[in-house]
């Protein structure tokens, strides 16, 4: 037994009492939220993760509880026992759980003692994000935190409970396994047992989980922890948690309709949220010819039309050089905002410019026709084909932008989805989910001047392109499949390549001689000699599914302890230096540095 507890012994948690428990005997334990000295009584607000509920400590009732009621402070660790009644006329708080009753105490401990605490443990409390990870352990105190990690827990639960149902076995896969080449670096950890060689940190269980198909499993998953040496973003973490799935026997439709019952089952569990099923899709062409880019936000319209061929030979030089040139024209029609100032305008054509685009073209419709510097390079007939295709009207905004095909797309979606959140088109509490499929199996990187996988070297291409992997690679489609959420890649997935000689092929198209892929892939090679079933599977971002989940602005409001922009743990201070006999021992010696 705790000595400290003596013989108290918790009843219930401080957010579970209400209207029912009233005349019942409690024994309540928890942090000091607020204490309140009205004259004679004392108010104590006690906090635990279910909630809060309010102390009445009257001197006539325990002059000793009441005594240490008067030493108590902020973040004091304290039990309490006594009887739950009603708040007096006028005092209940409808705003709160236990917001009708209080605990008249009979008795009250202090557990242990605390130091003023840096900033207040409360909902509304603005705290600097680098003093909150300092003391992260105070910042998980507060509502707001602790309803995101048992959430989190709540998403956890139901994600293992569909899968089950579905016949799936969790199986876990190592964490120290064998850098590969392609993807994102990887995390290095020396061997001390066999010095000079090293282990990487997975950046994702995909090889194992495809010998687990070859070994017969059938269905797999694991919630699983994933790690990329990677520059840092809002919604990236050098470690992360992945829902990772595999499946036999199936086609990508099947991977993805059972998917879909595990989405939705997460947002009906936790949030109460009926996701429409089937899901939309798109493919890849679809979505870069309507939206730009290939994770399109679909809670807003203001899509993209490509003018190239209707401005071809038009005066505007840039539009026409640019149109006989291979690269692409396109337009948006912003509804309703010409009232957009000259500033705003220039503010867009700077954040155009942050993808590679040189510039934007802007007209505003007017009752007197096109408001524009460009108005004056077209001619009656074309205007009238311009707004007829973009559906102009008096009032909206039309912007241009003409450059290649990638940096056009690019930049015009990227704006688009910038607009949407501007014009307050993006509801957090409306969920748009879609398909993106057909993706190009290879891209060509003119730096390496070689091909590189889209999403990685063991994605199937679609079975009429597999002669394109001799005549024309660049042109074959894979058989993979991202998930989006709001414009958010919420999960991404393929159906693998089993069958040896296309692997093979693969690895020759990458630039990955026969000799490297032996040595970095033997054991794939060699395991789909043995009978490798068909199979397919996906991989989805918890961390980013619990930030939309939440509404968090950051994914580290998702995570426990997470890490800064910079990979480095405020807390514990990592990552640290360590002792030369720890390098010794690893065969390790540091270069030196210049200070």
């Amino acid at each position: 037994m705790n000595d400290k507890l003596g013989n108290w012994k918790r009843t219930h948690r401080c957010g579970d009492l209400t209207a029912h428990q009233i005349g019942h005997d409690v024994c309540v334990m928890g942090w000091v939220q607020r204490r309140r000295d009205h004259g004679g009584l004392i108010f104590i607000d006690l906090r635990d993760r279910e909630g809060i509920v309010q102390l009445a400590l009257d001197p006539d009732r325990d002059l000793a509880s009441h005594q240490k009621a008067e030493q108590v402070r902020n973040e004091f660790v304290v039990a309490a026992r006594g009887k739950v009644s009603p708040r007096p006329e006028g005092t209940v708080n409808p705003k709160m759980k236990t917001g009708e009753v209080e605990i008249e105490v009979t008795e009250l401990a202090i557990l242990n003692r605390s130091e003023t605490p840096p900033f207040m443990l409360d909902e509304y409390t603005e705290v600097a994000e680098n003093i909150r990870l300092k003391y992260r352990y105070l910042d998980l105190r507060r509502p707001a935190l602790q309803g995101n990690l048992m959430m989190r827990h709540l998403v956890a639960k139901t994600v293992r409970n569909y899968l089950d149902s579905q016949g799936f076995i969790e199986v876990e896969t190592p964490v120290l396994t064998k850098s590969t080449p392609e993807g994102a670096r990887d995390y290095l950890v020396p061997s001390r047992v066999n010095t000079g060689n090293f282990y990487a940190l997975p950046q994702s269980p995909q090889l194992f989980k495809q010998l687990l198909m070859v070994s017969g499993f059938d269905r797999y998953f694991q919630i699983v922890k994933c790690f990329r040496d990677e520059d840092l973003r809002a919604d990236r973490q050098p470690e992360f948690t992945q829902i990772d799935c595999e499946l036999s026997f199936v086609d990508r439709n099947d991977v993805m309709d059972v998917m879909e019952g595990l989405i939705a089952k997460i947002f009906h569990e936790a949030l109460g949220v009926d996701v429409s099923l089937p899901m939309a899709r798109l493919s890849y062409a679809e979505a870069l010819d309507r939206f730009g880019v290939d994770n399109p936000d679909l809670r807003f319209g203001l899509e993209l039309v490509d003018i190239t061929s209707r401005v071809a030979a038009s005066q505007f030089k840039v539009f026409a050089d640019v149109a006989s040139g291979g690269g692409l024209v396109k337009a948006l029609n912003a509804k309703g905002c010409s009232s957009f100032s000259r500033k705003e305008l220039d503010d867009l054509t700077d954040f155009v410019k942050i993808y590679g685009a040189k510039g934007l073209a802007w007209v505003k419709v007017t009752e007197n026709g096109w408001q524009s510097p460009i108005a004056k390079f077209f001619n009656e007939a074309e205007l009238a084909e311009l707004n007829q295709v973009l559906d102009a009207e008096v009032g909206d905004l039309l912007m241009f932008m003409a450059d290649t095909p990638a940096v056009a797309n690019e930049a015009l979606g990227r704006l688009r989805g910038h607009l949407g959140h501007k014009l307050g088109l993006t509801r957090k509490d409306d969920y748009k989910f879609v398909w993106v499929t057909d993706f190009p199996l290879l891209e060509w990187d003119g730096e390496a001047r070689r091909h590189v996988a889209v999403h990685h070297p063991f994605t199937a291409p679609l079975e009429e392109d597999i002669p394109l992997l001799d005549s024309d690679p660049g042109k074959a489609r894979a058989q993979a499949y991202d998930l989006v959420l709001n414009g958010s890649e919420i999960g991404g997935g393929s159906i693998r390549i089993h069958d040896q000689a296309v692997q093979s092929r693969m690895f020759e198209l990458l630039g990955i001689g026969q000799d490297e892929a032996q040595e970095k892939f033997g054991f794939l090679l060699d395991a789909l000699n043995f009978g490798a079933p068909p199979h397919g599977g996906i991989a989805f971002g918890l961390d980013r599914i619990m930030m939309i989940l939440t509404g968090a602005d950051s994914i580290r409001d998702v995570i426990a302890f997470p890490k800064t922009q910079k990979a480095t743990c405020l807390l514990s201070d990592a990552p640290n230096e360590v002792a030369d006999k720890q390098l010794q021992e690893l065969g390790i010696r540091l270069r030196a540095q210049q200070k």
